[in-house]
């Protein structure tokens, strides 16, 4: 810090000794000035008589001394005033030039608003003197939802048109002394004063940016979707507001707050900052923390759960499922820590990670077991994932054929082009592509035509109704009515008692997975159910023989006979 403060110190005295320079020699280009006056003055006063009269023929010439004394005084005036004007021009600049300087430094470049640094400093003035009105101070944040796939899909050039159009659809709802800053990325944040009596007015100003700032914005063909989430946080939520910076970043902390509140229930939308809010994203950020430091531990592990087939009762595969062994809070399933690695970027880390030891798992099965593995949207994302999958494939020497790999409906929506280019890929090296949770996403048959699935998963939802709905019946038969006509064979989630699979079981062949076989166990356990049922790998078996015939052959009395 000292350093820092030395070289900035340092740096500014050159251009302090300039400028004291600059005035010292305005003083004395004045001074030369006022001189030359006075001595003008004093001359002119003898010799223009002088030169008038000679003019008109009346007296001889004046002295030439004087005469040049008078001149050389006018020039010197004329010089002194052209370079104390120009000197004041160049002052006058300067200083037009240094305070577009602070106005610049003071707002986004792209959006036009305040940058982080004015507008804290402007909160913390209007907290400070909150206490001489009788008005509150309603803080907004607001961030835009999904907006890395805006610079994903369609270029930073559309991300950019999105911020400057947002900005400009949020300042003109702004009220009278309202004020609104870009904090960096796609997150804003804006103030407006209100009666505390009166919050409904902060209420209606959040619902129309929801509704009018989240509409889609052109950008060439091309509309661009918007969506935002919205975080609120009151001056009269503070105990202090005369802390001026320190309350204002307090206040738009609690905004921030808030409005990861209201992203985690759905987005779009608002949500006021409540004290327990705090309490989760300490929990969350908590979690987070735990998820990286697991990862780098070896914490998540796979479980695996049976699929059957449903005419035979054979054991077929399994489908290997995450979870999460903390230390501090026991066994984790992944719909806790799933959504939050996949919003902080490590999905794909844990992801290889798990199926490097799927693999290692299922190379200890009999080889006719397949092995089902769910992947992310988010890596989906990725251009480079099917390249990635295929390299742990020939790194572990895994068959290619035994893996099944699924995807949601969801990756369907966002993508179609590059997950048509993934799924040939990996489809070309024998991997098996399945569509998971079918019914619940965005699939047509247009695209189940036209993408190369190998299999479709009817979600849990539809099959957990057969037990007792009869509308969940029908949309089950119209799925099967529907594979059968693609030619796409069908495994049912969620079978949890007898009387659903023996319903499913009328409906026609299939494969089926859920507690009613068991839950989901890890490695050991599923190599010893496996043993029971004589269904380890062979060369496992050979090498477990091996073994058995050495120690018999060691074994005192175990050996052939002399003669």
């Amino acid at each position: 810090m000292t350093a820092n403060k030395t070289t900035t110190k340092d740096a500014r005295s050159p251009r302090k000794g300039v400028q004291t320079r600059r005035r010292d020699h305005d003083v004395v280009t004045l001074g030369i000035a006022f001189a030359a006056i006075i001595l003008f003055v004093g001359t002119a006063g003898v010799v223009l008589p002088n030169l008038i009269e000679a003019w008109t023929g009346d007296n001889p010439s004046p002295d030439s001394a004087l005469t040049n004394a008078l001149l050389l005084n006018i020039a010197l005036i004329l010089l002194g005033w052209h370079r104390y004007k120009a000197l004041t021009e160049e002052l006058n600049s300067r200083r037009e030039s240094e305070e577009e300087a602070r106005r610049l430094a003071d707002i986004d470049h792209l959006t036009g608003c305040q940058n982080r640094r004015s507008f804290t400093t402007a909160l913390g003035d209007l907290l400070h003197d909150l206490e001489r009105r009788e008005e509150a101070l309603a803080a907004i944040a607001v961030d835009l939802d999904n907006f890395k796939q805006v610079n994903d899909l369609h270029g930073h050039q559309a991300g950019d048109e999105v911020l400057r159009v947002t900005a400009g659809r949020i300042q003109r709802l702004l009220p009278e002394g309202g004020i609104l800053a870009r904090l960096g990325g796609d997150e804003f944040v804006c103030v407006v004063p209100y009666h505390p009596q009166v919050p409904d007015r902060v209420d209606q100003l959040a619902t129309r940016m929801v509704e009018n700032v989240a509409r889609p914005v052109e950008y060439g063909d091309m509309p661009v979707d918007v969506t935002m989430s919205i975080g609120i946080a009151s001056s009269t939520q503070m105990d202090n507001v005369r802390d001026g910076t320190a309350a204002a970043q307090t206040l738009m902390h609690k905004a921030d707050i808030a409005m990861y509140h209201a992203k985690k229930q759905g987005k779009n939308r608002f949500y006021w900052f409540e004290p327990q809010m705090e309490n989760e994203l300490r929990f969350r950020n908590e979690l987070e923390a735990g998820i990286r430091r697991g990862i780098v531990n070896g914490e998540f592990l796979p479980y695996y759960e049976q699929q059957i087939d449903l005419d035979s009762g054979k054991l077929v595969g399994f489908e290997m499922l995450a979870r999460w062994e903390s230390p501090e809070m026991g066994v984790v399933g992944p719909d806790i820590f799933i959504p939050i690695a996949e919003e902080i970027g490590v999905i794909g880390e844990m992801s290889e990670a798990l199926i490097t030891r799927a693999f290692e798992d299922a190379k200890k099965w009999d080889s006719d077991l397949s092995l089902s593995v769910n992947i992310s949207p988010v890596q989906m994302r990725d251009p480079w994932f099917a390249q990635k999958l295929l390299k742990l494939l020939v790194r572990h020497n895994f068959p290619a054929n035994r893996l099944d790999i699924e995807i949601t409906e969801s990756c369907l929506h966002e993508n179609v082009g590059m997950v048509r280019s993934m799924i040939s890929s990996l489809r070309n090296q024998g991997v098996k592509i399945s569509l998971d949770d079918f019914g619940t996403g965005y699939s047509s048959l247009s695209q189940l035509r036209a993408l190369p699935f190998d299999r479709i998963k009817i979600d849990r939802a539809f099959i957990s109704e057969l037990k007792q709905e009869e509308h969940g019946a029908k949309l089950v038969d119209a799925i099967l009515t529907m594979s059968d006509g693609l030619n796409l064979p069908v495994t049912a989630e969620g079978i949890e008692n007898e009387v659903v699979l023996e319903t499913l079981k009328r409906m026609g062949k299939m494969k089926g997975q859920g507690y009613h076989y068991g839950r989901p166990e890890p490695a050991a356990k599923v190599l010893e159910r496996l043993d029971q049922q004589n269904l380890l790998a062979k060369d496992r078996l050979d090498n477990v023989t091996e073994v058995d015939f050495t120690a018999q052959e060691h074994r005192p009395g175990g050996g052939k006979r002399a003669g």
